[in-house]
């Protein structure tokens, strides 16, 4: 099947086949991204110790930063692509993969450029504290200067499944892990390069990663690839690209702000085990978000589709099984966070303080995960269909409008319980008003499809 007919079947081919066959590549992808920052974990805190697992949970802020200008280019440019594909505008499609390319290198040079000219003040503004700061600076130092790699490796892995090559994503990111564990081996356990030896890790196994995407895109028999004359920005499609782009930018840059404000606050209120506690918390919290991001990535293509086909029947039934998967998967995590958090906190330490403060960080930062799953389908689902304004709330909602006040509000009356506290009430409380907003949208559609059926 050539590139232009896998394209097509985005609107013929039965939609729970075609999820399946697109998301699960995307699921297996984003998981195994995530196994491989928990491997950098793992290592750093069996090896090093507990303090170097509490600096590396300040770099989480300057993750989430640098994954928000990702996103605002690969996965505004990889939905971008699905629409005009979805229009048969194949001219349109090739410009914005060039575009796409220098956004990218604009963008991830320009990131390290600032973030290293003001590396300790950021730090401390994290949360860093004396005795953290040395390990959360040497870590950030590596990344930072291979951050153009970083962004060119996302964007391009996004861009793979646009193309309809969700394989070839996954492959991507199946190598990228495979190669970090065995680099973790040689630069951590064998020469002990400690944190900075996971930094050089994760940004050589994502160059030699990018280097095979760089590949795929120079077929010049595929639908899309690179060639000349696509590179130069047009401000068009730019706009295109950064205004759907905007939403996951917003959704990332939140969840930076949001650490920020856990970590100091835990810092506060805890120390800096607690802060410690909360990475160990969130490391295992990223394999099931990112089981539901990859189950995201895999309806994207398929809903940007057929929303550009006008093919709305397709459109809600793919939305559909996207919230049963998604439910599924986070009451998973659920499950094993109530079920097994002492297994999951002693494989990243020893240290017996840490553990008990990691087990009841699971428990309670996921004791609301089985709504979570349908509000960032939904909040995806909005992206899809360039119902911008509407993304941007729901991403905002959850992290920006309710965590944050919270996270302000409950420590002064709760201490540390409520800094804990805050994360499941901005859950449910997300989850509500996602629920609301899609009603009153799919009331919306129902009117629209009877009106069609009278005339």
């Amino acid at each position: 099947m050539d590139n232009k007919e896998a394209t097509l079947e985005l609107g013929t081919k039965p939609i729970g086949k075609l999820l399946a066959q697109y998301a699960m590549p995307a699921m297996i992808a984003m998981t195994a991204a995530s196994l491989y920052n928990i491997i950098d974990r793992v290592f750093i805190g069996q090896v090093v110790g507990p303090l170097a697992i509490s600096g590396l949970a300040i770099t989480f802020p300057f993750i989430n930063l640098g994954a928000a200008f990702g996103a605002a280019v690969g996965i505004g440019a990889s939905t971008a692509i699905s629409v005009k594909l979805g229009q048969r505008d194949y001219a349109t499609a090739q410009n914005i993969l060039g575009n796409t390319v220098t956004l990218n290198l604009i963008v991830g040079i320009s990131f390290s450029i600032v973030c290293l000219l003001f590396l300790d003040p950021i730090l401390r503004f994290f949360g860093a504290s004396d005795a953290t700061i040395p390990y959360a600076r040497s870590f950030m130092e590596v990344i930072l200067a291979g951050n153009v790699i970083s962004h060119m490796y996302f964007g391009m892995n996004a861009l793979l499944r646009a193309a309809s090559k969700p394989r070839q994503a996954m492959m991507a990111t199946i190598f990228t892990v495979f190669m970090n564990i065995v680099l973790d081996i040689i630069f951590i356990w064998w020469w002990h390069w400690g944190i900075r030896g996971a930094a050089f890790a994760t940004v050589i196994s994502q160059a030699l990663a990018l280097c095979w995407q760089m590949k795929q895109f120079a077929d010049q028999k595929a639908l899309l690839h690179l060639k000349r004359g696509i590179y130069r920005l047009k401000k068009h499609l730019v706009e295109n690209i950064i205004s759907i782009g905007i939403s996951p930018f917003l959704m990332n840059a939140c969840a930076c702000i949001v650490v920020i404000f856990i970590n100091n606050q835990l810092v506060r209120y805890g120390g800096d085990l607690a802060v410690g506690a909360y990475g160990i918390a969130n490391s295992i919290a990223m394999i099931f978000i990112m089981f539901v991001i990859g189950l995201n990535q895999g309806m994207q293509p398929i809903a940007g589709y057929n929303y550009g086909a006008q093919q709305t029947d397709r459109l809600m039934r793919v939305l559909k099984y996207a919230i049963i998967a998604a439910t599924c998967i986070m009451v998973t995590a659920w499950l094993i966070a109530h079920l097994a958090p002492y297994y999951c906190a002693r494989m990243f330490t020893t240290s017996p303080e840490l553990i008990e403060q990691a087990i009841k960080a699971l428990k309670i930062n996921m004791m609301m995960y089985p709504v979570i799953g349908y509000q960032m389908v939904v909040t995806n689902f909005f992206q899809c269909i360039g119902k911008v304004k509407i993304s941007i709330f729901l991403s905002l909602s959850r992290q920006l409008l309710f965590l944050i006040p919270l996270l302000l509000i409950l420590p002064q009356f709760f201490g540390l319980n409520g800094v804990w506290a805050s994360l499941p009430v901005s859950d449910i409380t997300a989850a509500i008003t996602a629920a609301i907003i899609m009603t009153i949208y799919m009331r919306r559609i129902r009117r629209q499809n009877v009106k069609e059926v009278k005339q």
